[in-house]
């Protein structure tokens, strides 16, 4: 790997300064520790920093959407606290991303995993944890709030949560245009597939997404299909029959 990064570039992206030792503990993974003769790993405090996480949105989506009834709350929520967003997240911080500073083993850092979703997430969670560690709730809030208020209010003006097919199958019986179907294809060795999906609705084809996994490729597809298909007009009974492949623009 490249030279990591200063630690000091990472704290100034996140506002605040953690204890070295901390902010080292955040950053390994579990990887790391089994190649290292088994020293701790960030799992303790991915584990808190979820649970801090998701009690500083749940609030923010509280107090923001009084209008919106329990459901949608749930799902404005899990748009905003899951595997995919948060990585998201992560490789905004610093010039470098979070993952440059990641303590990975040989194994995990020759599969890519300095920019896999799950792992770039499980940190950025040890690191908020590592946060309300040292500084408490007040300081890991608004670094939340400064990290994740643009996501929330995206999120917020989609209207749609994580779950993109359930999303597009809401859509789709509300126009009467039908249940999409998904099309997936699947290239590469059994270690490393890749997957390409396309949502499919009334005949057309949506997507050409890509994921690592058959859900998370159908998922973006569903996405891509929901946002151009929400863009219609309402009184459209059914999906334009031209501009196949029209969500892969």
């Amino acid at each position: 790997m490249k030279k990591r990064p200063a630690l000091s570039h990472l704290e100034e992206a996140l506002g605040v300064t953690i204890e070295e030792p901390l902010l080292e503990l955040a950053l390994t993974h579990r990887s790391y520790a089994y190649e290292n003769g088994g020293i701790p790993t960030n799992e303790r405090l991915e584990f808190l920093g979820d649970a801090v996480l998701g009690v500083v949105v749940t609030d923010a989506l509280f107090r923001d959407h009084p209008e919106l009834a329990e459901g949608r709350l749930a799902k404005l929520r899990a748009s905003v606290v899951n595997s995919r967003a948060l990585a998201s997240v992560s490789r905004t911080l610093s010039p470098h991303g979070l993952g440059a500073y990641l303590l990975l083993g040989k194994g995990e850092e020759g599969t890519g995993g300095r920019d896999k979703d799950s792992i770039l997430a499980d940190a950025l969670e040890a690191v908020l944890g590592a946060i309300y560690i040292e500084h408490g709730i007040e300081t890991a809030t608004s670094v939340i709030l400064k990290l994740f208020d643009p996501l929330m209010s995206e999120s917020a003006r989609k209207g749609v949560g994580l779950d993109w097919k359930t999303s597009l199958q809401e859509l789709t019986a509300m126009h009467g245009w039908g249940v999409p179907e998904y099309e997936v294809t699947e290239e590469g060795p059994d270690h490393a597939k890749a997957f390409t999906a396309w949502a499919v609705v009334g005949g057309e084809r949506f997507g050409g997404s890509r994921g690592r996994t058959k859900k998370e490729a159908e998922q973006r597809s569903a996405e891509e299909a929901f946002l151009v298909l929400s863009n219609r007009a309402v009184d459209e009974n059914h999906p334009e029959a031209e501009g196949s492949d029209a969500g892969a623009a």
